[in-house]
C-alpha cells in the first residue's frame, strides 16, 4: 500500500520501529530506533555516562513499556577509521530516515583542513533551528550574583550566514576575480587593503530567515513563561544582511500572527509596557548591546532569535552564565527531524581520562526527550541530574568551584543520576 502523501510508511525489526512523519506530526512507537554518533575526544566518556542515564529515565517513567533501540552509526575520527569517510553517505541518510537522533562532539579544525561535520550534518539534514536552552541548575557554581535570573532559550538560523562556508583563499585566482568585481563593479576600491586576502560571503535570505523566526514565535505561544522574542542583529552596519534578517522577522510577526504578537513599539504606545496574557511581544537589539544586556537586564529576555554567527557568540554567553558549557544543552531541529547535541566541543586534550561533564549531553537528552512527547522521561532526567548536583556529588569542573564537593569521574556521576531518578 502507498504511504499517504508527506508521510512515511512504517518499517519495523525485531529490536525496534523507527519513527516517522504524518504531516508536521511525529509518530512515535513505544520502542523507537534512535541513531547516535558517539563523537570525537570526550565523545566516548560522556556518551558512556549519558545513554544509561537515558535508559534509565524512560525505564523510570514507563515502568518498562517504552525504550529506546540505540542505532550507532559513524562520523569524525571513529567513521574515518572504519569506513574511510570523515562523514559518510550511510550515516547522514540513517539520520534523515529515523528522524530523531543524538550525538557528541565532534572535531573542527581551525585554519585548515575539512570544514565543520557538525555545521554539514546540519546542512545536509536541513535542521535549520539550532534551538540552546539556557537555564540554571541549583548548586552550580556560577560567576554570576543571581544565575537563576537567567531563563533564556535562543533561536540560531544554522544553514547560513558566514557558516555557509562561501570563501576564497588569499592568494588564489578566486579571490582575485571577487577582490576586482567588489572594487571595480561594486564601486568599493578603497574597502579592501592591498596585499593578500581571503573573501568570504554572507548570505542571509528570506525564506531561511522567516522559517527560523517562525520556529522561535511558535515556541514562545506554547510557552507559559517565556513571552518576549528578541530578533538579535547587527542591523546598523550590515544593513541588507542582518538589518534584512531583522525586516524579515518582523514582516512575520506582523503578517503571519494577527493579535496573537505585538511589537515593542505597540506594547508602549498602546499598553504602557503592560505585556497583554495572550500574545507574545516580539522585539530586537543590536548584537553588541545584547551581549551585555544578557547580564544587566537577564530577566527582561525570554527567546532570542537570531543568524548564524550572533547564535553561536549569544548562546555561549548566556551558558558561561550558568556554570559553563559543561552544563549547557542544545539540540538541531528542522521539519518533522530533531539532532540532540551538546553546545561544547570535543575536548580531545581530556578524551579517555573519565574526567570531563556529562551533563550537557545528558539535558541535550531531555531536550530529545521532549520532542518525541515522552515528558515524564525528559522530567526524570532532570530530577535525577539536579538532585546529584544538589548533593555535591559532581565532576572535576564543578567541585573545584564548591566547598564540601564529591568529586565524581564522567562514569560515576552519570551512575549516581541514575541512582538519584525518582
Amino acid at each position: 500500500m502507498n504511504s499517504p502523501p508527506n508521510s512515511d510508511s512504517d518499517s519495523a525489526s525485531s529490536e525496534g520501529t523507527r519513527i516517522t512523519r504524518s504531516g508536521d506530526t511525529l509518530n512515535v512507537p513505544d520502542h523507537p530506533i534512535i541513531p547516535y554518533i558517539e563523537g570525537d575526544g570526550v565523545g566516548a566518556d560522556i556518551w558512556a555516562a549519558a545513554k544509561p542515564v537515558f535508559d534509565a529515565a524512560v525505564e523510570t517513567a514507563y515502568d518498562g513499556e517504552r525504550s529506546i533501540v540505540w542505532k550507532e552509526v559513524f562520523a569524525g575520527e571513529k567513521a574515518k577509521k572504519n569506513t574511510g569517510e570523515l562523514l559518510p553517505d550511510e550515516t547522514v541518510e540513517t539520520i534523515r530516515k529515523h528522524r530523531v537522533a543524538a550525538k557528541g562532539p565532534l572535531t573542527t579544525p581551525v585554519g585548515a583542513g575539512f570544514r565543520s561535520l557538525n555545521v554539514a550534518l546540519r546542512q545536509k539534514l536541513d535542521l535549520y533551528a539550532n534551538v540552546r536552552p539556557t537555564y540554571y541548575i541549583d548548586g552550580v557554581p556560577s560567576p554570576m550574583k543571581n544565575p537563576e535570573q537567567m531563563d533564556m532559550i535562543t533561536f540560531r538560523e544554522n544553514t547560513e550566514d558566514v557558516y555557509a562556508g562561501i570563501e576564497w583563499e588569499a592568494g588564489t585566482d578566486g579571490v582575485e576575480e571577487v577582490r576586482r568585481f567588489v572594487e571595480e563593479q561594486m564601486g568599493y576600491d578603497e574597502t579592501i587593503h592591498d596585499g593578500p586576502v581571503g573573501i568570504g560571503i554572507k548570505p542571509i535570505t528570506e525564506f531561511g530567515t522567516k522559517r527560523l523566526v517562525r520556529e522561535a514565535i511558535d515556541y514562545a505561544l506554547e510557552s507559559n513563561t517565556h513571552q518576549f522574542v528578541t530578533l538579535v542583529h547587527k542591523g546598523n552596519i550590515m544593513k541588507f544582511t542582518e538589518g534584512a534578517f531583522r525586516d524579515w522577522g518582523y514582516e512575520v510577526a506582523r503578517e503571519e500572527y494577527g493579535e496573537e504578537v505585538i511589537t515593542e513599539d505597540t506594547l508602549w504606545e498602546e499598553r504602557d509596557g503592560d505585556p497583554p496574557e495572550d500574545a507574545v511581544v516580539v522585539n530586537d537589539r543590536i548584537a553588541d548591546n545584547m551581549l551585555q544586556q544578557i547580564q544587566t537586564r537577564t530577566d527582561q529576555y525570554d527567546v532570542l532569535a537570531m543568524p548564524n554567527l550572533n547564535g553561536d557568540y549569544l548562546s555561549d554567553a548566556c551558558g558561561a552564565q550558568i556554570g559553563g558549557l559543561g552544563i549547557a544543552p542544545g539540540a538541531n531541529f528542522g521539519d518533522a527531524a530533531c539532532l540532540a547535541e551538546p553546545v561544547h566541543g570535543s575536548a580531545n586534550k581530556y578524551a579517555g581520562q573519565n574526567k570531563v561533564n556529562p551533563s550537557a549531553l545528558i539535558l541535550s537528552g531531555r531536550l530529545m526527550l521532549e520532542y518525541m512527547g515522552w515528558e515524564e522521561a525528559a522530567d526524570a532526567l532532570l530530577d535525577g541530574l539536579a538532585t546529584t548536583i544538589d548533593q555535591k556529588r559532581v565532576t572535576y569542573d564543578f567541585a573545584r568551584n564548591l566547598e564540601g564537593a564529591e568529586r565524581l569521574s564522567t562514569s560515576e556521576f552519570g551512575h549516581a543520576v541514575v541512582e538519584n531518578m525518582d
